[in-house]
Order: C-alpha cells, then structure tokens, then sequence
C-alpha cells in the first residue's frame, strides 16, 4: 500500500470533506452494529416475554422494537447515501486533480522524453491508470474503512457478549493474517504487470492510428491488426493472471475467517442449549458473525483493488518523479528588452543527442548571426541543421560550449522567456483539432481578430479561406486533416506573423506549396524578415538566394560561409549543390 502514500497530497486540500466522509461512515457503520443488538432487544423483550403476559402488552413492545429498528435503518441509510455521495466527489475531485499534475509535468519534459516514452503509454497512463485510481480513492477506500469499522467493531461485540469463545476464534483468524500478505503481493505484482501490458497496446494503437493513411497506402492492416492482437493477448492474459491470484486470495480470506466464526457461533448454540446465553443473544451473536464475516468478504475485494491501484498509482508516479534535464536556471537573467532582431552567438558549440552520445552532432561550431540577418544554413541531411533550431529554443543543452542570445547565455534566462522571442515555422506543419482562426492565434492568444485576419492575409492565408462557407470558423479536424498540405503550411507562417517574435526560425516553410502559392508566400516572409533576425533552413537553394549569408554545415562543422555568388565561385559543397539543383 505504500505508493498510495503519494496520493495524500492530493487529498490534503480536501480536508473537512475528508472529516464528513469519515463522519457519515461512523454513523453509518454504528448504525449498522446497532441492528444486532436492536434485534436481541425485540427477541427478548418482546417474543420471549413470559407466556403469562398480557398479548396487548406484547404487542406493544415488539411494536416498540420494531419502530427502534426502522429508526436505526432510516439513520443508516441516510448516512450512506450521504457517504456515498461525499466520497464519490472526493474521489473524482482527487482523480482531476492527479490527472491534471501529471499532465502539466509531462508537458514540460523535454523531447529527450518522449524518446524513450511512447506518447499511447503516456497517455494510457493518464486515462486508464486515473480511472483505476479513481475507483479506489471513490468507492475501495470508503468501503474499506466501513467495513475495517464493522470488521472491528463487530468482533469487539462479540468478544465483549462471549469473551471466552471469541478469543480463540481471534487466534485463529490471526494464523490466516501472513499467508495472505504474501498472496497480496503476489497480486499488486501482478496488476503493476496487467497496466504495463495494456499501456503497450495503447501505444501501438498510438502510433498505428496517427498513421493511418500510411498503413492503407501500404497494405499493411492486416500486419498491424496481428501486432495489436499480439500485444493485446499478452495483456490478456496478465490480467487473467492477476484475477487468478486475486481470487485465490479472496477465497482464502473468507474461507478462513469464515470458518473461524462458525465455529465461534457453533460454541453460542450449545452455550444456548446448556442455558448459559439467551435465544436474543443467540440473535445478536449469529448477525454480528454474519457482518464481520460479510465485512471480511468485502475487505477482501477492496484489498484488491487497493492493490492494483497501488500499481497505478506507481506507474502516475514514473511520470511525476521523472525531471527534465533542461532545469529552469536557479537565479534567472533577464534578457534585455529587443530593439528589433536578436543577436545570436554560437561558441564552440558541440552536442550528441542523448540516445546517441557517442555520435557527435555539432563539433565545435562558431558563428555569429547579427541582428537584423537574414541567415540560410545548408548542407546535407545529418549536417546538424535541425539540431540547431532545437538547442536555439533550449529543447536541449549543448555537450560544450555556449549559445548566447544578445549576449546571455541561453542557459540563464527562464525558458518561457526565452522562447517567446522565437517564433518557429516547422517544415511539416501543425495543426490543432478547431478552427482556422484558432490556430493562428495559437501564436498570440490575446490577438484581436484583425490582427489574425493581418497575420492570414500575409501568409496568404486568406485566399483559400474566402473560399470556404464558414470562413475563419471552420473546424479542421483532428491534426488539420480537411485541409491540404499547403494550406496547413500557411496557416503555420501566420501563427509565426502574428507570434511577432524577434528571432524567426523557418525550417524548409514553403516545402508543402505550389510555385504560385510559393511566390506569394515568399513575399509575405521577407515583410516579416524585416528588423528580425532570421535563420532559415533549406534544401531548395532557390529560396535562400537572396539570405545576407549563407552558412555551410558538414558533419556538423561550419564549411563554409558566404553570399550565394561569393559561395558559387568558391566551388566546393554548396558549389556542386547549386550546379546539381539550378542544371535541372
């Protein structure tokens, strides 16, 4: 039960709805103890009043006896339902919260993360683990707590009504006590497997469905629903594992405590027939066994759900427990206030991926990007031009060396800081379930509609959406499906326009477009380019021309630096690209 310590700061907040809970169970617990002893009352003081008595008079005690125990139901069952309902919230309002906190903690990882972690898993983790966990907090703990409270307070009647008989019926319960811990473990083992097993699933059908398109164009359904069943069979049968242990556990538990007390009721009858207990004793002492030996059932099951939300709760805190490698800095710098673009320094700058540290990426590279520039950087895939947006916007830190914007580290200032002066277009775009105007104002949520309807109109945005029935309102689905790549891709140059951010990074922006669209759009860019400075990365060197520098990269090295002439009439790499690209 121990991970389930890591919920009590979630329920802390809560407290005088926790105190109500526990309240309403006390009363609902002792009324439910009361009803045995009510029943002793009415059997002896009224059915087995003496045979001499008067039958109005025995009439008007059982009539007493039973108004004692319709009171005793309506206090229980007011209270229950009372309980039920305060837990129920408590529950969801924990799960909310829980779900919320590991949410926004995996929200601020960085991508080195989400290499090891599939985005199905994370997700498993944050619906089907919080659901488990929601059971247990709203329903496991309430019932296991009443029932720990009818459990105890059930055996203590007995013991105090037939102290002899009972502690030995005691004793014998305690022998099934450390069996059981060990099947428990067995069981909380096995549910932390059951939830692992599952999440597999959940990330296949991840990634399988995000690529759907693919799949079909590949023919391969049929592979991919037989990579599922595998997996989904594998998590089958874990939890049928898991169910097996558990309900060899159940059965153990009530079997033995069971036993235990129809032998300490065994020992009331002939107690009975020998004269030393009354019929209403008799009564009390059979109800009180049937609730602590019903109580046991319950504790049973609850324990196993305890225990398999113990091994989601440990999987939540995986997640909660993981830290970023990119730590905000202990004593922040602020950067100082833009005048127009940003002055970007790289010194000596060398980085390898984590995943891969022994294949350096960038090795010791120098450069300087005045403000206001427009730079271009070029060369062959894995030249590290990718890489240099990535450390840019301190999505990872460099091995060695330093980065420094207007001369600070990057290091240094906070992170949202930082990254608000960048403004980025990725070379495949994204676009968010909701409306065109929504995604464009994802760079600037406080934009007023003209201002988005600027940003549209000079990424050539516009255009296309005058031609659509609910212009800026319409939805464009899931990862902006109902639209075509091109359009995606200007209304990813928008939310960069309106981000209005000192430092553009624009990573092959125009790749998803027409020649004619392409025209437009390039035009829109250089009005943005003005008085920022601009890194911009690109295969096709026709749209680089006209960049006041172009930067070489190989291997991750610098190899040249230069003006598209200057760089032509040098020869070399970008020499053979230019000959290679503008002779088709």
């Amino acid at each position: 039960m121990r991970p389930l310590r890591a919920l009590l700061p979630y329920v802390a907040p809560y407290g005088r709805q926790v105190a109500l809970a526990l309240l309403l169970l006390l009363v609902a617990a002792s009324a439910t103890l009361t009803l045995p002893y009510a029943v002793k009352l009415l059997v002896d003081g009224g059915l087995a009043m003496p045979p001499g008595s008067e039958l109005d008079e025995r009439m008007r005690s059982i009539g007493e006896h039973f108004l004692l125990l319709f009171a005793v139901a309506v206090v229980l069952g007011v209270a229950t339902a009372a309980r039920f309902y305060m837990v129920s919230w408590i529950g969801e309002r924990v799960t909310t919260d829980l779900r919320q906190a590991v949410y926004a903690h995996v929200l601020r990882q960085s991508p080195q993360f989400f290499e090891t972690l599939k985005t199905g898993e994370v997700l498993s983790r944050l619906t089907t683990d919080t659901t488990v966990i929601q059971s247990a907090v709203g329903s496991s703990v309430s019932m296991g707590l009443r029932n720990m409270v009818l459990f105890a307070g059930g055996l203590t009647m007995l013991v105090s009504t037939t102290p002899r008989l009972m502690l030995s019926v005691a004793g014998i319960i305690v022998l099934f006590v450390l069996p059981a811990v060990l099947i428990g473990r067995r069981v909380r083992k096995l549910s932390r497997a059951s939830q692992d097993r599952l999440a597999d699933t959940s990330g296949i059908a991840g990634e399988i469905l995000n690529a759907i398109p693919i799949v079909q164009s590949y023919t391969h359904e049929d592979g991919e629903a037989a990579r599922f069943s595998v997996a989904n069979e594998e998590a089958f049968a874990t939890s049928i594992r898991r169910s097996g242990t558990r309900s060899a556990f159940t059965a153990f538990v009530i079997i033995g405590v069971f036993g235990s007390l129809l032998y300490g009721l065994y020992g009331g009858v002939q107690a009975v027939l020998l004269g030393e207990m009354s019929a209403g004793q008799l009564s009390q002492t059979a109800l009180y066994v049937m609730l602590v030996a019903g109580s046991v059932a319950v504790l049973a099951e609850v324990w196993g759900d305890l225990l398999r939300a113990a091994g989601a709760t440990e999987r939540l805190l995986e997640l909660l427990s993981s830290r970023s490698p990119i730590e905000e800095p202990a004593q922040p710098v602020v950067l100082p206030l833009p005048t127009g673009g940003l002055r970007v320094l790289f010194e000596k700058v060398a980085f390898a991926y984590p995943a891969r540290p022994e294949q350096a990426v960038l090795q010791g590279l120098d450069l300087t990007i005045d403000a206001g520039q427009t730079v271009a950087l070029v060369g062959p895939s894995g030249a590290g031009k990718t890489t240099v947006f990535q450390l840019l916007q301190r999505f990872y830190d460099v091995s060695d060396g330093a980065i420094r914007i207007d001369g600070v580290d990057l290091r240094q200032p906070r992170l949202a800081e930082l990254r608000a002066r960048i403004a980025v277009v990725p070379q495949e775009a994204v676009i968010f379930s909701g409306s065109i105007a929504d995604n464009i104002r994802y760079g600037r949520p406080g934009a007023s509609d003209q201002e988005t309807r600027a940003a549209a109109t000079a990424a050539f945005v516009d255009e296309f959406v005058q031609r659509l029935p609910e212009g800026y309102a319409t939805l464009v689905g899931e990862r902006g499906v109902r639209l075509s790549g091109g359009q995606r891709q200007r209304i990813a140059i928008a939310r960069a326009i309106l981000k209005d951010a000192p430092l553009l990074l624009l990573d092959e922006a125009t790749s998803s477009l027409d020649a004619e669209s392409e025209r437009v759009v390039q035009a829109a860019l250089q009005a943005a380019m003005r008085g920022r400075t601009t890194i911009v990365i690109a295969h096709r060197l026709a749209t680089v021309q006209r960049a006041d520098r172009i930067i070489v990269l190989e291997h991750g090295q610098l190899l040249d630096a230069g003006t598209h002439l200057q760089l032509v009439e040098r020869g070399g790499l970008y020499a053979r690209l230019a000959a290679l690209q503008f002779s088709l």
